[in-house]
C-alpha cells in the first residue's frame, strides 16, 4: 500500500516535466491571431470551432507577421509574392505563388515579412487538435530586441 502514493508522485511529476514547457511556450509565444503590427492584426477570423481555426491574414508590401505560433495547419496562398521568414532553423526568403498550398506541421514560432511589391494574402486552416512540442528556444528573438 505504501508504493502506491510514491507511483502517484513519480507520474505527476513526470507530467509536470512534459506539460510544464508547453505553458511556457504558449506564455512567451503568441497564436497569430494575438500578435499585431503597427497597431494592426494582420489575421482575419473567418471561422473557429473546436477542431479548426480559419482566418485570412494580409500582409501589405513591408508589414510584418511578428514572432507567432501556430499548431499544425494548411496555408493556401490567395495573393503571392516575395517573404522572409524566420524561424529556429534561420532566416530565408521565399517566393509564394498564389494558389500554392502546404500541409504545414506544428510550428513553436516563426516571423514573416513581405519584403516585395505585392500584397500578401493567405487562408490559413488551423488544426487545433494537433499542437506540437515546445520550441527549443520559447522566447522569439524580436522580443529580446
Amino acid at each position: 500500500m505504501g508504493r502506491f502514493p510514491a507511483q502517484l508522485s513519480v507520474v505527476f511529476f513526470a507530467l509536470t516535466v512534459l506539460v510544464a514547457p508547453l505553458a511556457v511556450m504558449a506564455e512567451n509565444v503568441p497564436d497569430a491571431l494575438s500578435v499585431e503590427w503597427q497597431g494592426q492584426k494582420p489575421c482575419e477570423r473567418l471561422f473557429e470551432d473546436a477542431q479548426i481555426h480559419i482566418a485570412r491574414c494580409t500582409f501589405p508590401s513591408g508589414a510584418m507577421h511578428v514572432c507567432h505560433s501556430h499548431p499544425s495547419y494548411i496555408s493556401y496562398v490567395l495573393s503571392g509574392g516575395k517573404a522572409q521568414i524566420q524561424d529556429e532553423k534561420g532566416t530565408r526568403q521565399v517566393e509564394l505563388s498564389t494558389g500554392s498550398h502546404g500541409d504545414v506541421p506544428p510550428v513553436p514560432w516563426h516571423e514573416l515579412t513581405n519584403i516585395g511589391d505585392t500584397t500578401l494574402q493567405f487562408l490559413i486552416v488551423e488544426k487545433k487538435y494537433q499542437v506540437g512540442p515546445p520550441a527549443s528556444s520559447t522566447v522569439c528573438p524580436s522580443r529580446t530586441r
